[in-house]
């Protein structure tokens, strides 16, 4: 295939990693981002992301350069969006979305690809992200192609990445499906979906998936743990069935956008719609109330040993990103953990080697500069994630341990 100018809109966790995969099988691409800063740091070669290291960005030179101008957008014949689809107190935001989409239009030209890459509800590519396109005078399917591609990153997973995960591809039309998926059969495997609701629904149901099991094995921990049952056992033993059974793990919630977030779309478009996504809504729910048990769990564990959590108890948690080996802490469970803690008077602190802290809307905990001192003051250490960091002799340290993770068998540790 030709070498292409590819424009990324949007080069953080998610977008910059295809970014730099594209550029690496000889394309020119330029990120666009309303983020000086982080223009700044992929123009120096440095990586802005844990989805990507400044050694890759260096070793690709001028093949891949940032800007916080949008017209390199109008020079580049394929146009990815990769915009943040947050979810703002329960409800979609899709309005990052829509103002990437609203830059793209102001500098779309005839002939361009244009490929929506965010996470979000069936029927927003051609029902929301088309009409606003199309202010610009061209016609999708006409003027221009049109296809949505959904990401697929998972930070902190070292085993799969953008070259080995398949990619979706969905178009308006047959040609602008099979347009995208010659961009992308450059860095990967292509699966051609239908069309664009389809691989949109593809998204949110991967997520959805791991939601709904996720909440299953944390209520059944909750379960187990009522009728003095080892549910890590359990797991372990209902795992060896060779056929029908896929394991999953309890922990102390989920967190990150993915899983928080994603179903919800979904959920909301159903309802608007006469319908209900019960499985979805009902998931959420546990899954948001599993912090709030987990650290209920803590303090019964306290007093147990015979100290009062109200006014006298240090309490440590360790790894407080929303999952292990990466940076990332949007949604992570530690803090609603630690906001039940502090309100029930325990004193709380935290450590995480990719985390300076730990911030929630009204309060933050500082990492605490001396693992080893934190792990002598604390009365209870919580470990939330197994970073690679923390190895047996941080466990033997603890005073006492309450392993949310499964990983640690010590005398002195109880296990969720």
């Amino acid at each position: 295939m030709t070498a292409l100018r590819i424009g990324m809109v949007g080069i953080g966790y998610a977008g910059l990693p295809m970014a730099v995969a594209l550029a690496r099988a000889g394309n020119q691409v330029f990120g666009y981002d309303i983020d000086r800063h982080r223009v700044d740091v992929v123009n120096a070669g440095r990586s802005p992301v844990d989805t990507v290291t400044g050694e890759e960005i260096a070793a690709l030179g001028t093949d891949l350069r940032a800007s916080a101008d949008p017209a390199v957008l109008a020079g580049c014949e394929v146009i990815l969006i990769c915009a943040p689809t947050p979810v703002d107190r329960g409800e979609p935001n899709l309005r990052p979305l829509l103002g990437a989409v609203a830059t793209v239009r102001d500098q779309l030209r005839p002939g361009q690809l244009v490929v929506v890459e965010s996470t979000t509800h069936p029927g927003t590519t051609d029902g929301l992200v088309l009409p606003v396109l199309e202010e610009s005078g061209l016609v999708a399917g006409v003027d221009f192609n049109l296809a949505y591609s959904p990401e697929r990153i998972d930070p902190g997973n070292a085993r799969f990445g953008v070259a080995n995960t398949p990619r979706v591809v969905g178009g308006l039309t047959p040609a602008c499906r099979d347009r995208a998926a010659a961009v992308y059969d450059q860095v990967g495997q292509v699966h051609l979906a239908r069309g664009m609701r389809e691989a949109e629904a593809a998204k949110i149901l991967e997520n959805t998936y791991r939601q709904v099991n996720i909440a299953l094995v944390n209520e059944f921990a909750q379960i187990c743990h009522g009728m003095g049952i080892d549910v890590w056992d359990t797991i372990e033993a209902a795992a060896t069935k060779p056929y029908g059974f896929a394991s999953f793990w309890p922990g102390a919630g989920v967190g990150g956008h993915c899983i928080p977030a994603d179903p919800l779309y979904l959920v909301h478009e159903a309802a608007s719609q006469g319908m209900a996504f019960r499985m979805a809504e009902t998931a959420h729910e546990i899954n948001e109330s599993q912090p709030l048990w987990v650290a209920d769990r803590v303090c019964k564990e306290l007093e147990l040993g015979g100290i009062p959590a109200a006014g006298a108890a240090t309490v440590l948690l360790l790894g407080v990103t929303y999952k292990a080996d990466t940076v990332d802490t949007r949604h992570t469970p530690a803090a609603p953990i630690a906001r039940f803690l502090q309100d029930r008077g325990v004193r709380v602190l935290c450590h995480d080697p990719y985390a300076n802290g730990l911030a929630w809307p009204g309060g933050r905990i500082e990492r605490v500069p001396d693992l080893d001192s934190a792990l002598a003051q604390a009365d209870m250490t919580v470990l939330l994630q197994r970073h690679r960091q923390y190895g047996p002799e941080v466990f033997a340290a603890a005073r006492r341990l309450f392993d949310t993770t499964g990983s640690v068998a010590t005398p002195r540790t109880v296990r969720l």
